[in-house]
């Protein structure tokens, strides 16, 4: 395959496998929204693109995955979860259970030791949240670049490539995507019947 066409093979695994959820995709409606607003702040706050990122964008994206995505056989992929789950290029949900923890475990670790047992600079009054802030922004860049690597070495330097490309520009394909996604629901609609998805022939 090309650059282009494994990315648009894993934008489309992405979708058919793990949003067929009405209400997680409106949930990836608004997680990409707030991460456009995110990446507008990049250059100019970083702390609070950090925080409203992980605090709201990231938070709001995985409650979707975790509680409102089917989890039994999936009868538009002829796919049991377990198998979906090992085919995932990108973060499972074992793997975002573990990220999300070192999510977490960044503000305990500052609380408790504020220069991290001298590895820092000893931390003067309203200094917490900007490290927590700062240490987040490492936890993504760590994670993703982490994930690209091992992609890289494990597949192909071309899925590492791709994945990264993928995960950057995800907020603008889920609003491509997703944007019918509230008046589906409102609509009483729960689940994506996912027609497109049973007939490769209308994608």
């Amino acid at each position: 395959m090309t650059f282009r066409e494994e990315l648009e093979t894993q934008r489309w695994d992405d979708h058919r496998l793990y949003h067929q959820s009405r209400v997680n995709q409106t949930l990836h409606l608004f997680s990409a929204c707030t991460f456009l607003v995110c990446y507008a702040l990049i250059p100019f706050h970083p702390l609070a693109a950090s925080v409203l990122g992980w605090v709201v964008a990231m938070w709001g994206r995985q409650i979707g995955h975790f509680f409102f995505e089917p989890r039994g056989f999936d009868t538009v992929n002829q796919m049991g979860f377990d198998e979906k789950e090992s085919v995932k290029v990108g973060f499972n949900l074992y793997r975002k259970i573990l990220l999300l923890c070192a999510w977490g475990a960044v503000p305990v670790a500052l609380w408790v030791s504020p220069d991290l047992g001298g590895l820092l600079p000893p931390a003067g009054p309203g200094d917490l949240a900007d490290r927590v802030g700062w240490a987040w922004i490492g936890v993504a860049g760590a994670g993703l670049l982490a994930r690209t690597g091992w992609l890289m070495v494990t597949r192909s330097p071309q899925t590492g490539a791709a994945w990264f490309t993928k995960i950057l520009t995800d907020p603008v394909h889920d609003i491509q995507m997703y944007w019918s996604a509230p008046l589906w629901l409102a609509r009483g609609q729960w689940i994506d019947p996912m027609d497109h998805v049973k007939h490769p022939a209308g994608r």
